[in-house]
């Protein structure tokens, strides 16, 4: 099925791993697409790789773009009004790890280069788009996340803050949109084999802590968790099958996301599937209930 025939999709650091893999999707299931990250020499790569993939009349377009740049990303999105006359879905997939270390011990320019590219980069693509999915009327913003926005991550705090920061982001702009037919999720795609998993390993014990190397190593083992799994939730997630499904956080592996279109009721009315804090009577305890 080409459920997204004829729609016209942005899809950020799109040159390897996941973003790569939601290209290929995205390209299957009949979008056109614009792909960008900051090596453009890669890009131009995937572009040869993925030509024969199109069907007639199909576009892939490709720029270099670094998406903390305010410049590049409004470049990005003239070009992509101009060659596509549309831009209907947005998805923030580009983000580093960062420094690796403790708080105290890690390079501070780096540690902000990290919130830069992960938090402010996805923001700033969102602003940017906003403008033309609010005078179509319609539009669907999907955001990867990642491990750090529900769990501590020591050792990587700068990765940590920006993936939970830019899901409370998410959930903000899907209130504020709602009544523009605009769809804004997020996607926690697993534990995913890719350049990331290696920076880990090469980064060693020492800085990103034995208990989590160990973890990494025993995923990079295992194989981890399907690319395409994120990359079918990411088509889903941008198509009209999930018109109605907002700010939320939806795991690629464990939610029943195919189905998700059967509960709207209960998701539009409920903080399910977002980040919420824990309070003592949700793990059955009874101190702290007369608050």
């Amino acid at each position: 099925m080409k459920i997204l025939k004829n729609k016209n999709a942005i899809i950020t650091g799109a040159n390897q791993g996941l973003g790569l893999e939601i290209a290929k999707e995205f390209i299957r299931a009949g979008a056109n697409v614009m792909l960008c990250a900051r090596d453009g020499e890669l890009l131009e790569k995937v572009r040869l790789e993925l030509i024969p993939s199109l069907r007639l009349g199909q576009k892939l377009l490709t720029l270099a773009t670094d998406v903390s740049n305010e410049k590049e990303v409004q470049s990005l999105i003239d070009l992509s009004i101009d060659q596509m006359g549309s831009i209907n879905v947005l998805v923030n997939n580009a983000g580093i790890y960062g420094p690796k270390g403790t708080a105290e011990d890690v390079d501070w320019l780096e540690w902000v280069r990290a919130i830069e590219i992960n938090l402010f980069g996805s923001i700033i693509m969102c602003r940017a788009v906003l403008p033309f999915f609010k005078a179509q009327g319609y539009g669907k913003i999907v955001q990867i996340s990642g491990g750090g926005a529900t769990n501590p991550l020591p050792r990587m705090s700068a990765y940590a803050v920006s993936k939970a920061a830019i899901v409370r982001f998410i959930e903000t702009l899907a209130e504020e949109v709602r009544e523009n037919n605009i769809d804004v999720n997020a996607i926690a795609p697993g534990a995913l084999n890719t350049r990331l998993l290696n920076e880990i390993l090469e980064a060693g014990p020492d800085k990103v802590g034995e208990v989590f190397f160990q973890r990494s190593l025993k995923q990079k083992q295992n194989g981890g968790s399907p690319l395409g799994m994120g990359a079918a939730l990411a088509v889903y997630l941008a198509s009209k099958q999930s018109d109605g499904i907002t700010g939320k956080l939806i795991s690629a592996v464990w939610d029943p996301w195919k189905s998700l279109g059967e509960h709207l009721e209960d998701l539009n009315s409920s903080d399910i599937y977002t980040l919420r804090r824990i309070v003592p009577k949700d793990r059955g305890k009874t101190w702290g209930n007369d608050q």
